[in-house]
């Protein structure tokens, strides 16, 4: 089939084998750079490991510190006319690489949040890498069932009171205004129950319990902290709220069990969450503007290899790792704090770098990738070895 990309709010709803095999190799090159310079992990299991930081940090583990990879995923493999989740491509094409390669690779596709899916984890651990030495907790959910069946709902909102500022509609480039409504206080506990440090610390405690947790391993969750402008809607809202919790969920998991337990705080990137918060989108792309311009713009695969092999050991005076700190370099927020006073619909080009905002949408799902022939026929339907 010939498979194009079909864009439906902020989510792209087709992806492409080739095209998401191929932004793979790309990390994997990236990676290969940094042979010799990781050694963050050898047995790995890393939550949440198909798309974005996830899939970096397996990239990175794997081809730049020769790690073995376990990956819980939450995927949709490809049905008649329908084709599979970019997760689902990305990790095929990793686990076939790391194969070809000699690494240990596989995926449980499940529910994270699911006892079952930890369950079935920790004996495949048992039975093929009887313990692991780094977790890597790297989910974004939108929504969790609870142990009790009931579903909660994580909310992009302020809390206190309502914030007002500029918004863009990436659709036509449309600068305007947005205001947000605070969240009640059960929309601030689902949030922090989806997005927050609970289901981490269940899964530390149940690796604990089960014997395959090495003593003093590594474990890593991300977060962001961002400039005072979004301050009232992620650092200060909601999943600022749940990112907090995850904070402290750290400095539990390390008092508990003796693990390293960190906090890495990335920089903004276009992701399927960050596309759906106002105000972030036009702040990524100011930001992509200036980054490029000063020559410091990373993706996610070259934090990742910075993370691993540079920034492990390096704290700021709370305990966080800035993974952040090219974006947080005032040379960068002068520009495009200068930048958000400026812009307008008129001369959004002038200051925003959209064009480079989309293309990063689009090579998510395995789109816009040079090399890659978009009017070829493709198989859709694409295996990964069951674990």
């Amino acid at each position: 089939m010939v498979i194009e990309p079909k864009v439906r709010g902020f989510i792209c709803t087709t992806a492409h084998p080739v095209g998401c095999a191929e932004s793979v190799g790309e990390q994997i090159a990236v990676a290969e750079k940094y042979r010799g310079k990781i050694n963050a992990g050898k047995r790995v299991l890393v939550i949440g490991g198909s798309t974005g930081y996830g899939l970096a940090s397996r990239i990175a583990l794997a081809f730049g510190g020769g790690a073995a990879t376990l990956n819980v995923m939450f995927e949709r493999p490809a049905a008649g006319v329908r084709t599979a989740t970019a997760g689902w491509y990305n990790t095929a094409a990793f686990e076939n690489a790391a194969r070809d390669a000699g690494l240990y690779a596989k995926s449980v596709n499940g529910d994270a949040f699911d006892k079952e899916v930890k369950a079935r984890v920790i004996d495949i651990i048992k039975r093929d890498l009887k313990t692991v030495d780094a977790v890597i907790y790297s989910l974004a959910a939108p929504r969790r069932t609870m142990p009790d069946g009931t579903a909660v709902n994580s909310v992009l909102k302020t809390v206190g009171e309502n914030f007002t500022n500029k918004t863009i509609d990436l659709r036509n480039g449309q600068v305007g205004e947005v205001t947000i409504e605070p969240a009640t206080d059960a929309e601030i506990d689902a949030t922090i129950k989806v997005m927050g440090g609970e289901d981490w610390a269940e899964w530390i405690d149940e690796l604990a319990a089960a014997g395959v947790l090495e003593k003093g391993a590594l474990t890593l969750a991300y977060s962001y902290i961002g400039p005072e402008l979004t301050y009232p809607i992620y650092t200060n809202g909601t999943i600022g709220m749940a990112k907090r919790d995850l904070y402290y969920t750290a400095k539990a998991i390390s008092e508990k069990y003796g693990a390293k337990a960190r906090i890495s705080v990335n920089k903004a990137l276009v992701t399927q969450s960050s596309a759906a918060i106002p105000v972030v989108p036009l702040y990524i792309s100011l930001l992509y503007k200036a980054m490029k311009q000063i020559g410091t713009h990373e993706g996610c695969i070259e934090q990742m290899c910075r993370l691993f092999a540079e920034k492990l050991d390096v704290f700021d005076d709370e305990g966080y790792i800035r993974m952040d700190d090219l974006e947080m370099d005032p040379a960068v927020q002068k520009q495009v704090e200068k930048a958000w006073r400026a812009v307008t619909t008129e001369n959004i080009a002038e200051y925003a770098d959209i064009d480079g905002y989309w293309e990063d949408f689009y090579r998510m799902f395995g789109f816009n990738h040079k090399g890659v022939d978009y009017s070829a026929d493709v198989n859709a339907e694409v295996a990964i070895e069951e674990a």
